[in-house]
């Protein structure tokens, strides 16, 4: 674990791989930084990158006083713990905030990481910070993924998909096919946006929001396991060369 400075407090983030490999930066899903995002974030590391996972709610709480206290993939403990304020501190992560924090995110990354572009990745609402981070830093973000990410596509002039355009980076995304906070339309509307942009924007078959996350009750093997692998190759391509 790592503390990052920003510009309104201190963010714990998890650190891993080999100093000098090129870096990728991990958001988040809703339910925040625990032992599940290391694991994940320890297997990304494993194919030849450092990984950057902070904890994005840090205004709120440490991650461990926010960290879910019961198993979430017993029934109803995901529900009950998704009651208590999580979705306070989504909407509380804006765009003017997110600005602030990934100019220090990236900076500590690229302290660990080699000269290269960098990547992002995020899941859930993570998957909108990965796609603004994206549009930050034109010319540093060379690859971005999302996956069940809900909000892609809104009718807001801060859209997270308009930040697309402004971006140099290739994507890919993975939908949950029974996401209601990603239907169809909105898919539809995000593949208009990645024109021009080497991607993959998929839905997958069967899966759940929150297909990835294998501490919880949405976890599905098959998305989870088709996410890592599209991963993969995005980042051996962009970023490996």
């Amino acid at each position: 674990m790592v503390e990052i400075e920003t510009a309104d407090g201190v963010a714990e983030a998890y650190l891993t791989g080999t100093p000098g490999d090129p870096g990728v930066l991990f958001y988040v899903d809703a339910i925040g930084l625990r032992p599940q995002i290391e694991q994940m974030a320890d297997r990304i590391a494993a194919w030849g990158h450092v990984v950057l996972a902070p904890h994005v709610f840090y205004r709120d709480g440490r991650a461990e006083e926010l960290a879910p206290q019961q198993d979430l993939r017993e029934p109803g403990a995901r529900e009950a713990f998704f009651a208590g304020g999580v979705a306070d501190r989504v909407q509380g992560l804006t765009p003017d905030r997110l600005a602030v924090d990934a100019e220090a995110y990236v900076a500590t990354l690229r302290e660990h990481a080699g000269p290269g572009p960098i990547g992002v990745t995020g899941y859930c609402m993570g998957a909108r910070l990965a796609v603004r981070t994206a549009g930050l830093f034109p010319g540093t973000v060379a690859a971005a993924g999302g996956f069940h990410g809900g909000g892609l596509v809104t009718g807001a002039d801060d859209s997270p998909h308009l930040a697309i355009a402004g971006s140099t980076a290739s994507y890919v995304f993975g939908h949950a096919d029974q996401d209601r906070s990603m239907p169809p339309e909105q898919v539809a509307a995000l593949e208009e946006a990645l024109a021009g942009h080497p991607h993959l924007n998929a839905i997958y078959p069967d899966a759940p929001h929150g297909y990835s996350m294998a501490d919880t009750s949405m976890y599905q093997e098959a998305g989870a396991e088709r996410h890592f692998r599209e991963l993969e190759e995005l980042f051996a391509r962009t970023l490996r060369g």
